[in-house]
């Protein structure tokens, strides 16, 4: 790459993060600083590249084939990761792993990752992104993690689709003073929660900003309608 190739990438990656994403309310120098860190682009596929700084949805399409999927708009990537509240020790489950970006972003800001994606497509797209942009700090494992994923408890929890309701399994992942950063709501109105737990059997729930993304693969959405 010539060096005028690296200078618009660089500045296209500065416009994201100083047009969109600061003025949505993301300020933490740590996860402004991981922005600039963490490629974006290197997770995009491969003809979508050209747009990995736009304001929108990229659609997760993979050796031809549309897995229904999509990469959040950055603004959002970087809101949920903020929000997260992370400390340099924490450990991290995020469940649905789409194209890794968002495992990579969380594993700048925490000790270890644990991404669960139940599209095995997706879960090898990520696995490989992240082996190839040498993040090491991050697990991906394959299945259905939208009641939670095994018996460890974790410092923080993020869901990257939307659910109906938020399941209490996911809520006693948490160990005390975790936050679970979640959308709840079907279209079109959706708000994204942090929920702290305050004691073993307590918990915080704290409403941030409305937004509408897909519902997380595996939970079922009711259809009835009024």
């Amino acid at each position: 790459m010539n060096a005028t190739a690296l200078s618009e990438l660089e500045l296209a990656r500065f416009n994201m993060v100083e047009q969109q994403i600061r003025p949505w309310d993301v300020s933490d120098e740590n996860v402004l600083q991981a922005l600039f860190d963490v490629p974006r682009e290197r997770y995009v596929p491969a003809p979508m590249q050209g747009l990995a700084f736009s304001d929108i949805e990229l659609p997760l399409i993979i050796n031809s084939e549309d897995t229904r999927e999509t990469m959040l708009h950055p603004k959002l990537e970087a809101r949920l990761a903020q929000e997260l509240q992370l400390k340099p020790t924490d450990c991290v489950l995020e469940i649905g792993t789409g194209s890794g970006y968002q495992a990579a972003l969380l594993a700048r800001l925490a000790q270890q990752v644990t991404t669960v994606e139940v599209d095995s497509r997706l879960a090898a797209f990520g696995a490989e992104n992240l082996k190839r942009n040498q993040v090491h700090n991050v697990t991906v494992e394959t299945g259905d993690a939208h009641e939670g994923w095994g018996t460890t408890e974790y410092d923080a929890i993020l869901v990257t689709g939307s659910v109906p309701t938020v399941p209490d399994a996911l809520k006693y992942q948490l160990r005390v003073g975790g936050r679970l950063v979640v959308v709840v709501g079907q279209a079109p109105v959706m708000t994204a929660y942090r929920i702290t737990r305050s004691s073993a059997a307590s918990f915080e729930s704290t409403a941030l900003f409305d937004t509408l993304i897909k519902p997380l693969r595996g939970v079922s959405v009711s259809q009835f309608k009024f």
